[in-house]
């Protein structure tokens, strides 16, 4: 897992899916957890391996394993096609951090 100048993080991704978030939300179609970004930032993932991006909110904290940088809803990791994988190399890239 790394993060460079421009604050993007190379890493790997899992999903996850239903229940509540740590923002009181729920994973809906096109969310993520991340650590550290707030809660309404907006990110782009892309799948490394097939350059698949898609365009997800921050709503939950996560992931908790070790060298993963972000936990995707399974409607995204469907569309970054990794899903039936279970992870994936990806890039994410801020696009609009929210206010804290």
């Amino acid at each position: 897992m790394t993060c460079n100048a421009q604050a993007d993080w190379v890493g790997k991704a899992s999903y996850y899916s239903g229940g509540r978030t740590a923002s009181g939300g729920r994973v809906g179609a096109y969310t993520a957890a991340h650590r550290t970004l707030p809660f309404g930032s907006q990110v782009r993932v892309t799948n490394l391996h097939n350059n698949r991006s898609v365009v997800l909110t921050i709503n939950d904290r996560g992931p908790f394993i070790g060298g993963r940088v972000i936990d995707v809803s399974t409607t995204a990791a469907d569309a970054l096609g990794f899903r039936s994988a279970g992870v994936a190399h990806v890039r994410v890239e801020p696009l609009s951090v929210a206010a804290r």
